[in-house]
């Protein structure tokens, strides 16, 4: 991800979109702090490699289902009626 000041945001603010567009991200500083993100816009969420991996972790446990004293059962079971 590019950081860039907002004068340089503001001064080539065509070209930010551009390379938005293309997939680019800014980060948006005034006087070094960060204020703002400029990101491609998505229809929906991207995740990251960690969110991908704690996902990946939580959809596991389910499929294995879970112990309540002798008595597992899975997410289908708990549901059926």
């Amino acid at each position: 991800m590019k950081t860039i000041s907002v004068r340089d945001a503001n001064q080539g603010f065509t070209r930010c979109i551009r390379e938005v567009q293309a997939g680019e991200a800014f980060i948006i500083t005034h006087r070094g702090t960060p204020v703002a993100k400029l990101l491609p816009f998505a229809d929906r969420r991207v995740l990251t490699a960690e969110q991908e991996a704690a996902l990946a972790r939580t959809k596991a446990r389910m499929e294995e289902g879970w112990s309540l004293g002798g008595a597992k059962f899975n997410r289908d079971e708990l549901y059926e009626r």
